[in-house]
């Protein structure tokens, strides 16, 4: 019996390469968001928050890479003044997973426990500090 390497190699080459597709897909599915970042912002955020203007929290344009508790226009408690934080994706996620975890004693009591949709708003965020 004669063994077809042809064969083989064109069922492996499309074997790998169906591989490769699928783990882009999930890649880029799972990649945070911008656009739906958007989304869950204006769902889960601007009841209290708008990006340009006081509100019941902070406006969140230019958030990202902004120390905590320094916008002028908002009245911070102490505790998010006194805070030593810079904004970024970690900071962010870690607030927005449990706010008192990261600063107790703040105004703001929340909680995000979909990790995606954090990264999302995260990235959305950011987005609108590099503009």
């Amino acid at each position: 019996m004669q063994f077809n390497w042809t064969k083989l190699t064109l069922g492996t080459t499309l074997t790998i390469l169906t591989g490769v597709v699928c783990v882009t897909v999930a890649i880029a599915a799972s990649a945070p968001d911008p656009d739906r970042g958007r989304e869950a912002f204006e769902k889960r955020c601007t009841g209290c928050h708008a990006l340009d203007s006081v509100k019941l929290g902070p406006p969140l344009r230019g958030v990202y890479n902004r120390r905590a508790g320094k916008d002028r226009r908002f009245t911070y408690s102490d505790a998010m003044k006194d805070a030593s934080i810079t904004w970024d994706e970690s900071t962010l996620d870690r607030w927005l997973t449990d706010t008192n975890s990261v600063i107790p004693d703040t105004d703001m009591s929340f909680r995000l426990n979909d990790a995606e949709e954090r990264a999302d708003i995260i990235a959305y965020l950011k987005q609108l500090s590099d503009k």
